[in-house]
């Protein structure tokens, strides 16, 4: 298991890989300089989408054992999408936590591994918009 100073590793590398390549697509950063475990996304709507052109800003709140349990992603713009709940909150597979789904919906491959990155994470909410799971 990961530790949070293992966490904060990482998680620091993967700001700075983003800071000195920037992503197509998003952006990202701090919330708060002092609390790596809580960043600020913001995500451009998709070309050929309902979304295009729009900017919907998020929070990323990642959990201590990071990368061995999933981030949470909730948007703090209004996002009008199956997979968004009404607070905010995304559910996509790759979000939720790794192992076999207790309801069945989804397989364990589908589900949260600690190879995902915050790039992966937000490649595949800007699929999720594109692409709907209903």
């Amino acid at each position: 298991m990961a530790s949070p100073s293992q966490a904060s590793l990482l998680l620091q590398k993967q700001l700075k890989d983003l800071c000195k390549q920037p992503v197509d697509g998003f952006s990202a950063g701090l919330v708060d300089e002092s609390n790596l475990f809580e960043w600020s996304v913001v995500i451009t709507g998709p070309p050929d989408t309902l979304y295009e052109g729009g900017f919907f800003n998020a929070v990323m709140t990642f959990p201590s054992d990071y990368p061995n349990s999933p981030p949470a992603l909730r948007f703090t713009s209004e996002v009008w999408h199956p997979n968004v709940y009404s607070d905010g909150k995304v559910c996509i597979s790759t979000l939720h936590p790794p192992g076999d789904d207790p309801n069945g919906y989804e397989l364990a491959s589908e589900r949260w591994t600690p190879v995902h990155t915050v790039e992966s994470i937000v490649l595949s909410i800007i699929s999720m918009l594109s692409s709907p799971n209903d």
